[in-house]
């Protein structure tokens, strides 16, 4: 991640690299928790890499350390410089080993976090901030004495200097139970808290993803994410969420996830339920199916994902607390659609998360189903049917879930021209698929009797031959058998 405090005339065109290189990198990140969760180490740097007079960070002996170390302790313009030198040697992990070794250095460096003079105080940070992005033990062990200043500074009047602290204490955080313990007994929870109130938005991004690593430890359903909803941070995430400008996407996209960890874990979701979260969404992902459909707004899609899934995730827990006029307004429904429509070619990965959604609206609900067939968004769902076989054993599962709601239902989906694309489904290589085809047709030959003359005109027998003794298959195959031979 990058970015530069100054920029003078010359260094504009450098600076739009900084800044193309730190999007294409959080970008990164994010996608790669599409399928998965993510824990990692972000990095804060004022300068690139390449810096001319760095290029080898090998060649610092233990004896140069000690002596950056003995400057360390002059005047604050000597001190300065000498942080300055020091920093940039710390992006070598050999050199962060070496450092932590030599006796007195992390006394020396917290020493200079802490002081008065604030340029000397953000050079300290930013060489504690390189030390965090150490993997080895040692040095996250070496970094537990700066926490509790780290979590005090948040509260501090400066941006960078709070944005610096939160990505130093988001890479801590990752270190182990012990050090998330640590933190949170020295107040971690309230201090996040804290900043959801800055109005700086690298602020807010910052502690987005520092809540994301806290929120995604292994202890987090059992010591954090109580402590979370205690504190009233969820409904800061719910501000947060709302966007206002495209600034604010990334931001955002830090607390979708932050809210699909809390969601997930299942912690208390029937208190989230009960402050009505589910409208909070559906009205959340409304306003965002409009922004989609009139723009192309960077990595929006990457902020659709996780709330959507929170939708999916809680939409059986609604139906459970029998409350499903939580979702009756058809808000919902309409932007699942806007979705995939939108983004069903550049970024496919959408359509199953908007699919599995649709699932737990239209089971056993008559309301959306009816919603479905009422607004004519059926053959929208069918042009979906081959995409892939995930997608189409969703896909088959909705219409499943529509067809199983009465004769009414089922005649309305033969009307839709449904038939002749799930007899085309059940001759597909996939077992899945052919499991969910076939019940799909034996609640359409039970609901719509005259329906078996279309599905023999179709080849709809000769189809079916070689599932006669498949043993997942054999039941239903001769269910749908023994109507056409009747």
């Amino acid at each position: 991640m990058w970015r530069r405090r100054k920029v003078g005339c010359k260094s504009v065109q450098g600076l739009d690299e900084l800044r193309k290189r730190r999007r294409e990198y959080e970008t990164a990140l994010r996608k790669a928790r599409r399928e998965q969760q993510l824990i990692s180490k972000r990095l804060l740097r004022d300068e690139p890499d390449d810096d001319e007079h760095f290029q080898d960070l090998q060649c610092l002996s233990e004896d140069q350390i000690d002596h950056i170390i003995k400057d360390l302790r002059h005047g604050p313009a000597e001190r300065l410089e000498s942080l300055i030198t020091l920093r940039r040697y710390l992006q070598s992990n050999d050199v962060r080993l070496m450092f932590i070794r030599v006796e007195g250095s992390m006394q020396v460096l917290i020493g200079l976090f802490t002081c008065s003079f604030a340029e000397v105080q953000m050079e300290a940070a930013r060489c504690l901030h390189e030390l965090s992005q150490s993997d080895d033990p040692s040095v996250s062990k070496a970094c537990l004495p700066a926490t509790s200043y780290l979590l005090t500074y948040l509260s501090g009047n400066n941006p960078d200097f709070t944005e610096l602290c939160l990505y130093t204490l988001g890479n801590i955080i990752v270190e182990g139970d012990a050090t998330r313990n640590q933190l949170l007994l020295q107040g971690l929870i309230p201090a996040l808290s804290l900043c959801a109130q800055s109005p700086h938005t690298a602020v807010l991004e910052a502690l987005g993803y520092a809540l994301s690593q806290l929120l995604q430890s292994k202890e987090a359903s059992e010591k954090i994410i109580p402590l979370v909803l205690e504190s009233g941070l969820v409904q800061e995430i719910f501000r947060l969420l709302r966007l206002d400008s495209e600034e604010r996407v990334g931001a955002a996209v830090e607390f979708a996830w932050c809210l699909h960890y809390i969601v997930c874990s299942q912690v208390n979701n029937t208190l989230l339920i009960s402050q009505g979260i589910v409208p909070k969404l559906s009205l959340l992902l409304s306003d965002l199916s409009a922004i989609v459909s009139k723009s192309t707004a960077l990595d929006m899609e990457l902020l659709i994902c996780p709330l959507v899934r929170c939708v999916g995730n809680l939409l059986a827990e609604v139906d459970s607390m029998g409350n499903r006029l939580q979702i009756h307004d058809g808000r919902l429904l309409a932007a699942l659609f806007v979705f995939m429509r939108r983004y069903r070619a550049e970024h496919p990965f959408l359509l199953p998360e908007c699919l599995w959604a649709l699932n737990n609206l239209t089971a056993e609900d008559p309301v959306v189903s009816s919603a479905v067939l009422h607004y004519n968004l059926l053959p929208a769902l069918l042009e979906l049917l081959f995409h892939s076989t995930e997608v189409t054993l969703l896909v088959l599962t909705v219409l499943c879930n529509i067809a199983d709601l009465g004769p009414a239902y089922s005649q309305h989906l033969r009307q839709k021209n449904i038939l002749p694309c799930v007899v085309r489904a059940l001759g597909g290589t996939d077992v899945r698929v052919t499991h969910r085809s076939l019940e799909i047709m034996v609640i359409l030959f039970k609901n719509c009797p005259d329906i078996v003359e279309e599905f023999i005109s179709l080849f709809g027998v000769q189809i079916l031959e070689p599932y006669k003794d498949h043993l997942e298959l054999q039941q239903q195959v001769q269910t749908i058998w023994n109507r056409c031979q009747s």
